[in-house]
């Protein structure tokens, strides 16, 4: 699940990951995030997300994610120095933290590394579906 409240960087993760055989869904906000976790019956194998948006931030999703699913996986992005993040969910909760700007590689290298735990071998290649 790809969550920015920036369409063109969110189009631009989306299919990135999508050309990777990554199924993707993406919200445009926390809020849109939130009401389609709601609604799942299983956590997406990773919440990808911003860590600064209007209204419910980043951490704010990853704890309901986690509160909903407690193995959930999270790897946050931000353009902005995020040391409360950085203490909370990267050193003590182990999540990943990727700084904006980055590059696409290192993008796929944070996502495959961030999803390592749920090695599902012998799983169809995922179709890529966006709801916005």
């Amino acid at each position: 699940m790809v969550v920015d409240d920036e369409q063109d960087l969110r189009s631009l993760v989306s299919n990135v990951l999508t050309q990777y055989g990554y199924k993707v869904i993406t919200a445009p906000s926390a809020a849109r995030a939130i009401t389609m976790l709601d609604k799942m019956e299983v956590a997406p194998d990773l919440l990808l997300t911003d860590v600064v948006m209007p209204g419910v931030s980043g951490p704010m999703l990853a704890d309901k994610l986690l509160a909903k699913f407690p193995a959930g996986r999270v790897l946050f992005m931000s353009g902005y120095d995020e040391r409360q993040v950085v203490q909370k969910y990267v050193v003590e909760k182990g999540f990943e933290l990727i700084t904006k700007p980055f590059q696409l590689h290192n993008l796929c290298a944070a996502v495959k590394k961030a999803m390592e735990p749920a090695s599902n071998a012998g799983e169809s290649a995922p179709v890529a579906e966006q709801i916005h």
